[in-house]
C-alpha cells in the first residue's frame, strides 16, 4: 500500500512529542505503507517505510543505498552530508571497512575487561544517587553519565577532563546543564570540536592505548578524519544509549514485577537488555540514498531519492512483536533493529549491552520497583527517540 503523497510530512519533529505517535506507525507498519513526504523540513523529500520487512530490506547489505549522502532527515543527494565518505557511518565500501578494522576493537567485548572498574563505578554511582534523593529525574541525572563515561574511556578523555565533556555533550545533544544556559546546544557541539582539536594534539605528542591514538597512528588518515570519527564514536556512544537506560526506568513503571522477576532469575537479564533496547529504540530512523532505480515493496524508488527507514515503528511490528507496546523482559525470539541491520550494524552494540546488563543487574538487585513521579516528556527530535524528562522514585528492597 503507497500512502497519498500529500499525507504528511514526517520530518516535523513536534509529531514525536506524544504516544500519538505509536498509533501512526502502527497504521503505517500494518499497511507496510510506503509514504512520500514533499520537500519541506527536508530540501527534497524523501519516502519513508515503516515494517520490519521493509526496513531490514532497504538496510540489508546487497540493497542498491548508499548511506555516504547522510544518514538522517535532511541530507540527500543534492544536499550530501560534508562528512559523508570520512565519518565511519556515513562511508562505505573500501574506506568504511577500514574505519570499522581501526575503531570496532576498541567498541568490541574485548575490551569489556578494561572497562569494568569504569562501568562498576558509574553503576554505584547511579544507585546511589538514586537512593540518596526522594525522586530523580532519569532523563537529566542518570541516563547521560553511564555511556559518557564508557565513551570517554573508549576516546582516551583524561579523568580530570570527563566531567566537563560529559557536561558539554549532554547539553549538545539535548540536555539542560543549569551551567550552560548562556550556550547553545550547537555553540556546546563546536566547544567538544575545539577540545577534540586539542585532545588529538596532546596524543601526537604523547600517544596512548587510546582511539585518538591508533586513528593518528595510521597514515591513511587526516587530522579531519580522526576529529570527525571521534565526533561519531562521542556521539553514538552517548545519544543512543543515554536514552536505553533512561528509557529502561519508564520500562519498569509499565512493567510491574520486572526487578523481581529478574532479581529471582540473573539469566533473564540478557533477554531483558534486547527487549530494552526494543522498546525503546532510540535511534528513531537511518535514511539512505537510492544508487540505482528499484522498488522497496512494490514502491519504485528513482536513483538518488532518499528513503527512510523507521527503526522505531519496525520494533513494534506486530506480526514480528506480539503484543509489541507491551515491555517483555522474557520475549523470544526478539529480532528487533534497534542497531540497525546489514553493514553499518551499531559498532557500539557490545558496549551498549554491557552497559544495560551492568544497570539492569545492578537494579535488579538492589530495587524492587519504580513509579513515575511527574509526567514523562520526549525529546522533540525526528531522529532520537528520548526522553527530555522522566522523573521518578524507586522502592529499595
Amino acid at each position: 500500500m503507497t500512502i497519498d503523497p500529500a499525507t504528511i510530512d514526517l520530518a516535523n519533529p513536534d509529531l514525536y512529542t506524544t504516544d500519538a505517535r505509536f498509533t501512526m506507525w502502527g497504521e503505517y507498519t500494518r499497511a507496510d505503507a510506503k509514504v512520500w513526504s514533499d520537500p519541506g523540513l527536508s530540501p527534497s523529500g524523501f519516502w519513508s517505510v515503516f515494517s520490519h520487512r521493509n526496513v531490514a530490506a532497504v538496510l540489508s547489505p546487497k540493497a542498491p543505498f548508499t548511506s555516504e549522502c547522510g544518514m538522517m532527515i535532511g541530507f540527500d543527494a543534492e544536499h550530501p552530508d560534508n562528512s559523508g565518505g570520512r565519518m565511519l557511518v556515513v562511508s562505505e565500501g573500501s574506506w568504511h571497512s577500514t574505519l570499522k578494522r581501526l575503531i570496532g576493537p576498541f567498541l568490541s567485548r574485548l575490551r569489556a575487561p578494561e572497562l569494568q572498574s569504569v562501568l562498576h563505578r558509574e553503576v554505584r554511582d547511579i544507585v546511589d544517587r538514586l537512593r540518596s534523593q526522594d525522586t530523580t529525574d532519569i532523563a537529566q541525572s542518570i541516563g547521560p553519565r553511564l555511556p559518557a563515561a564508557i565513551v570517554c574511556e573508549v576516546i582516551g578523555v583524561p579523568l580530570s577532563e570527563r566531567e566537563q565533556l560529559i557536561e558539554l555533550t549532554n547539553h549538545a545533544f539535548g540536555g539542560e546543564e543549569s551551567s550552560f544556559d548562556s550556550m547553545t546546544p550547537s555553540e556546546a557541539h563546536t566547544e567538544i570540536l575545539f577540545y577534540f582539536h586539542e585532545l588529538i594534539e596532546r596524543r601526537r605528542r604523547q600517544p596512548g592505548s587510546d582511539l585518538v591514538s591508533a586513528l593518528l597512528e595510521d597514515a591513511r588518515l587526516s587530522t579531519e578524519d580522526v576529529l570527525v570519527n571521534c565526533d561519531n564514536v562521542l556521539i553514538g556512544g552517548n545519544e543512543t544509549t543515554r536514552h536505553s537506560i533512561t528509557g529502561a526506568f519508564h520500562a519498569f513503571q509499565a512493567s510491574a514485577g520486572t526487578l523481581d522477576a529478574l532479581h529471582a532469575d540473573p539469566e533473564l537479564v540478557g533477554p531483558a537488555v534486547e527487549e530494552v533496547v526494543r522498546w525503546t529504540s532510540p535511534a528513531a530512523h537511518v535514511l539512505r540514498v537510492a544508487t540505482e532505480d528499484c522498488e522497496i515493496g512494490g514502491q519504485k524508488i528513482i536513483k538518488g531519492q532518499p528513503v527512510v527507514a523507521w527503526l522505531s515503528a519496525a520494533n513494534r511490528d506486530e506480526r514480528l512483536f506480539p503484543d509489541p507496546h507491551r515491555f517483555v523482559p522474557d520475549r523470544t525470539p526478539n529480532r528487533h533493529l534497534g542497531f540497525g541491520n546489514g553493514p553499518h550494524h551499531c559498532l557500539g552494540a557490545a558496549l551498549a549491552r554491557l552497559e544495560l546488563r551492568a544497570l539492569l543487574q545492578e537494579l535488579a538487585a538492589e530495587a524492587r520497583g519504580v513509579e513515575l513521579a511527574g509526567e514523562v516528556r520526549w525529546m522533540r527530535s525526528n531522529l532520537v527517540q528520548g526522553y527530555s524528562s522522566l522523573e521518578v522514585s524507586t522502592e529499595w528492597r
